[in-house]
């Protein structure tokens, strides 16, 4: 249907649909599949070449997304609400490692029969495996991405003691040059990427073994998302005296947004609403809903917990508990850098799955394309879990007798 622009009697050309980037992700993934089985060797290695040169930029943009985004979020939060930004954002961390943890224990009961019969380990050395990119350009990143963490944190906690204003606007320029960065660069190319992956795991006859494996995989970590809800509205329930079941059906059409948009900043709106429709304060659910948009991210965590321990039985790697343990407490400080950003959870989270599990490109590659295919049930998961954090926090102020005040930089600032 067109529209006729007042005054001018013109008629406005109807806007063209724009194709999401879970749709982007799934036509990347069937046409490498598709395209792999006839594509020849040496147009398969061009593919290859350019995935060389993004998983190389990628390596070297992480540790400069984890300061660029996590040090200004830190400033910024710090400024406002004292004692209840600490409750909230311990009460979000405790969230997400609960997740973490849930994923990891039930993986470890269920993923070892889930893939029984199911291996890769014809290609547990990709290098061996995989077809070879023509040239490498080599890109050593600035610092490690526990450096990056370090610095990050380091700096972020000191501008919220010190009148640091001309350093903190340097580091929100700086965190408006990652964001486009992010979405300029890594996002659009991202489709391409994944196409690549999967179009070098076809012609080597890996894809079918993996897409097979990885479906009961997506179904049971959609599954525990809905477990992570249960248990969070429980908690918030218990709190409240309120029928939990209630409370999340409340929390519904905030769920139901973020699927569609999957963004956690672009549904802060629907989520606050329904939060005071709950029955939570207006001055609480202002300050909790913004900030655990950008420090929350429970259902992320699951995805990425439960996806990384299935890579690691398929490709027969050692799964040690302290070192999963030490990843998912790793993984929940990492995840504040990745609200407002599609995709930005595991694009953050890919540093680790390098650093700490010693993933190659092939098996990272393999994490976006598996996390992506259910984005929005954790966007979802992660924004719904926030109106259970607000009832609690909501609580505790009730208990002792005060509100917290919204920071300007807080609300006023969508990531």
């Amino acid at each position: 249907m067109t529209t006729s622009a007042p005054g001018d009697g013109s008629v406005a050309a109807p806007k063209k649909p724009r194709v999401g980037l879970l749709w982007r992700i799934l036509i990347a993934i069937v046409l490498g599949i598709v395209c792999g089985l006839f594509f020849p060797d040496w147009l398969v290695r061009v593919f290859v070449t350019f995935n060389g040169l993004f998983g190389n930029f990628l390596s070297f943009v992480i540790p400069l997304i984890i300061v660029g985004l996590i040090t200004p979020a830190i400033a910024e939060l710090g400024r406002g609400a004292g004692k209840w930004l600490a409750v909230t954002a311990g009460i979000a961390y405790a969230s997400t490692l609960f997740a973490g943890f849930l994923g990891y224990g039930a993986s470890m009961l269920v993923l070892p029969g889930l893939l029984a019969g199911h291996t890769v380990a014809d290609v547990t050395n990709p290098e061996d495996a995989l077809l070879k990119p023509y040239f490498e350009v080599t890109m050593d990143p600035v610092f490690g991405v526990m450096t990056a963490l370090v610095l990050a944190f380091v700096v972020g906690v000191a501008l919220t003691f010190i009148k640091g204003d001309l350093l903190q606007r340097g580091f929100v320029e700086f965190r408006e040059i990652v964001n486009l960065v992010i979405a300029a660069v890594l996002i659009p190319l991202l489709p391409l990427y994944i196409f690549g992956i999967f179009l070098n795991m076809t012609a080597t006859g890996e894809v079918f073994t993996v897409i097979a494996t990885f479906l009961g995989v997506v179904v049971f970590v959609f599954a525990l998302t809905l477990v992570v809800l249960l248990v969070q509205f429980s908690v918030a329930g218990a709190f409240q005296r309120k029928n939990p079941l209630v409370m999340l059906k409340t929390m519904l059409p905030a769920y139901v947004t973020a699927l569609g948009t999957s963004s956690s900043a672009a549904t802060i709106p629907v989520t606050l609403r329904q939060t005071i429709k709950m029955g939570i304060s207006e001055p609480v659910a202002s300050f909790v809903i913004p900030l655990c948009a950008t420090i929350h991210l429970a259902g992320s965590t699951v995805k990425i917990t439960c996806f990384s321990l299935a890579i690691m039985l398929l490709y027969g790697m050692p799964i040690p508990p302290g070192l999963i343990v030490g990843f998912i407490f790793m993984l929940g400080i990492t995840m504040v850098a990745a609200p407002g950003v599609p995709g930005g959870a595991i694009m953050t989270a890919a540093g680790l799955l390098s650093s700490m599990l010693g993933f190659n490109e092939a098996q990272v590659g393999l994490m976006i394309a598996t996390y992506i295919a259910i984005d929005s049930f954790g966007t979802a998961t992660n924004v719904t879990g926030d109106g259970a954090i607000a009832a609690v926090v909501d609580k505790l102020v009730a208990r002792s007798g005060g509100a917290p005040q919204l920071a300007d930089s807080v609300i006023g600032e969508e990531r």
